[in-house]
């Protein structure tokens, strides 16, 4: 039956991708999404404010035993915009043995992305980097069922506000899906599996490692009438996966 279900969902969403091509978003999507982004840095920037507030509850018991625990954030009456969705998602896992700096060298290390996050990463190029900001461009592949390859750049913040705590703003400038032939779909082409994304990544060093969380807010194309109860769970699995993928490739960065 679940084979069933991946089958109907990729024989759906092919063809309603296929229909929408050239689909982009809307001027008030792209304002819902900036709106958005205003409220959840706002929230971000409050919580650093405090060592005690500075990562977000979550199940530390789970955490500790070494699972990445995932959930979405994202309010249900804000999730929906004219032609597009948001998914805003929030992971946390804990790295023993490391230290901030660790953490930062493996985030920094743009070179290894591609090893460190294969097979997610195929290739990553920096355009600028100081020590507080970057501009980096890679090439990365989602398969959930369907395969896509996106090309996308981001302008990234370091900030350190002490040497326990620290964060990683990576917010995109740029995101083009990627043809067969390895080049970019023309606007008519685009299917938008993803118009925006930004990541929060936040740490904090204690009890003899670094705890990470890492907040993903995206937009996407939304789900035509009627075809939820089938694209839904397909939509809603690609960040949760995306984030879980992200925590462990990073805690096994650090192992090593």
């Amino acid at each position: 039956m679940a084979r069933v279900r991946r089958l109907l969902a990729m024989a759906m969403f092919v063809s309603v991708a296929a229909g929408a091509a050239g689909e982009q978003p809307t001027a008030a999507a792209q304002a819902g999404f900036d709106a958005y982004v205003r409220q959840a840095e706002s929230r971000l920037e409050a919580e650093h404010r405090s060592p005690q507030t500075y990562l977000a509850p979550a199940d530390w018991q789970r955490v500790r035993a070494g699972e990445p625990v995932i959930e979405e954030l994202t309010p249900k009456k804000e999730a929906d915009l004219p032609g597009a969705l948001i998914h805003d998602w929030r992971g946390t896992a804990f790295a023993p043995g490391a230290t901030a700096k660790d953490f930062e060298r493996v985030l920094r290390d743009f070179a290894d992305y591609p090893r460190y996050f294969a097979p997610q990463v195929m290739a990553a190029r920096v355009l600028a980097q100081d020590e507080d900001h970057a501009s980096v461009t890679m090439r990365v592949k989602q398969q959930h069922v369907l395969t896509v390859v996106l090309d996308t750049t981001y302008a990234i913040t370091y900030a350190r506000s002490d040497p326990q705590h620290g964060t990683i703003a990576s917010r995109s400038t740029r995101v083009e899906e990627i043809g067969a032939k390895g080049r970019p779909f023309s606007t008519s082409q685009d299917r938008g599996f993803l118009w925006r994304m930004n990541t929060y990544w936040n740490y904090e060093e204690r009890d003899g490692g670094v705890t990470m969380q890492i907040e993903s807010v995206s937009l996407t194309r939304s789900i035509p009438t009627g075809l939820g109860w089938v694209l839904g769970p397909f939509v809603e699995s690609v960040p949760r996966e995306s984030i879980d993928f992200t925590l462990r490739a990073v805690m096994k960065a650090l192992k090593k």
